[in-house]
């Protein structure tokens, strides 16, 4: 008999009488684990959320401590004479940039053709187009057009010249030959080495006014820097300045400052700033002491979580040198609440006063005592990544913090499931003893029924 059939034949053993049972059961040995499970979860959760905020912190401390920060450079140039980049660590200074001409290609047009496709000699022949020193020949034969020649100059000779057709009018098509590069010393020139080319690819001349012209001649770049005539080829000069490149853009006059970047450096001091306050802000609600459950923080009986909390407050006060002395003398300061903050003006004074020494203090390196002694001292942001790292590496304390959450986790799922099975196999067993309790009392009240009946017939009889 199934357990659809309980209660069938007596009333009395049914299905509900077993689920009751069933669910007070489970409220006893199941609802505890699963409250346990639902708990480690959360803890988990907000343990990634932690894990998340520790891991962006490390890194921005890392963006400081880096090799390079201080060193890095911002340019300005006044007018529009020039632009200006400097590579990190180039020299801080000052200087002008007077342009007289900027660098040009050198461009040669060709007298007028009736097509792209006429021909361009009336024989075989050859032909020579000098770029510079760099000389192309070039065979042609009647059968050429304008179009061949300037594809058989684009193949063989297009790192130096580029050759292009161009409709200047109806019926009045002309090839231009433009050097690859600037400068004087890239002028093009054109030679038959035969007699059978078309007049119009020879240079115009007195005697042949359908040759080709100069459509903008080569030219160097020449300025002044700091009043020292200078010339150079191209319009981009990175051998002027260590570490400096101009970027030649018109005649005109600018006034060029290399400084230290001080609004990068800020910005990635201002990123550990605002990341440091989100990872101790949360820190403090997740371990929030509390007789008020509501109220308490998540991790507060959590000791790994708490001892990184105070590792974290303690590192903003320590970190630095007895030599260099400590952040609270370069700008920072903490709040009652915990967070930090970044005074910019008091920053950029020590920067102004003494930029090397603050990246020592920072990122390590040199630090330069008043009386003029030296010594190598340890980055404040390299002492911070390194007690960061102690929580956040593959083997830092949170790691293992998450892998025991995940064992834990992991271990009351497998005791949920067997005191699940355990009840299932307990009411399994349950409903066929109730199924056969209920078909025995379905007899016996049969039987008691068959009795009276025979009782009451007997009665009715006398």
């Amino acid at each position: 008999m199934g357990l659809a059939s309980l209660g069938v034949g007596s009333g009395i053993l049914t299905q509900g009488i077993i689920d009751k049972l069933k669910a007070a059961d489970k409220a006893q040995d199941v609802q505890p684990i699963t409250n346990e499970i639902s708990a480690e979860k959360n803890k988990e959760g907000k343990l990634n959320i932690v894990n998340a905020l520790m891991q962006n912190l490390t890194e921005s401390t890392g963006n400081v401590s880096q090799y390079g920060l201080f060193d890095t450079r911002s340019t300005t140039a006044t007018g529009s004479a020039v632009s200006v980049t400097a590579n990190a660590g180039t020299k801080i200074q000052n200087f002008s940039i007077d342009v007289n001409t900027i660098a040009t290609k050198e461009i040669e047009q060709s007298g007028s053709f009736s097509s792209a496709t006429s021909t361009i000699a009336s024989g075989d022949g050859s032909m020579k187009i000098s770029v510079g020193s760099k000389d192309f020949n070039f065979k042609y034969n009647s059968s050429m057009t304008l179009t061949d020649l300037k594809n058989n100059i684009n193949k063989d000779a297009g790192d130096t010249v580029q050759a292009s057709i161009v409709k200047v009018g109806s019926g009045d098509f002309r090839l231009f030959l433009t050097a690859a590069h600037t400068g004087t010393d890239h002028d093009i020139s054109i030679k038959d080495n035969d007699s059978d080319l078309d007049d119009q690819l020879l240079k115009k001349t007195d005697d042949n006014k359908n040759g080709y012209t100069n459509a903008q001649s080569a030219t160097d770049a020449t300025f002044k820097y700091d009043g020292v005539d200078i010339t150079r080829k191209n319009n981009t000069v990175s051998d002027l300045l260590s570490g400096v490149t101009l970027q030649i853009k018109e005649p005109g006059k600018s006034q060029v400052s290399i400084k230290q970047d001080v609004k990068g450096i800020e910005g990635k001091l201002d990123s550990f700033v605002t990341k440091y306050n989100s990872a101790i802000t949360q820190l403090d609600k997740m371990t929030k002491s509390s007789k008020n459950v509501k109220e308490r923080g998540i991790f507060s009986n959590d000791s790994t979580i708490k001892e990184m909390k105070r590792a974290m407050l303690n590192m903003i006060g320590t970190a630095g040198s007895n030599v260099g002395g400590r952040l609270g003398d370069y700008g920072f300061s903490s709040n009652k609440n915990g967070t930090i903050s970044l005074d910019h003006s008091k920053f950029e004074e020590k920067l102004k006063e003494n930029p090397d020494n603050v990246k020592a203090v920072f990122s390590g390196g040199t630090f330069t005592r008043a009386n003029g002694s030296t010594k190598k001292i340890e980055g404040a942001f390299d002492q911070m990544e390194n007690t960061l790292k102690r929580y956040t590496s593959y083997s830092g304390s949170l790691n293992e913090l998450k892998t025991s959450y995940a064992t834990r986790l992991s271990s009351l799922e497998q005791d949920q499931q067997q005191a699940t099975n355990r009840l299932t196999i307990k009411y399994n067993i349950m409903a066929k003893k109730f199924a056969a309790y209920d078909l025995m009392i379905s007899k016996i009240k049969s039987a008691s029924t068959i009795f009276t009946q025979l009782a009451n017939a007997q009665a009715a009889a006398k």
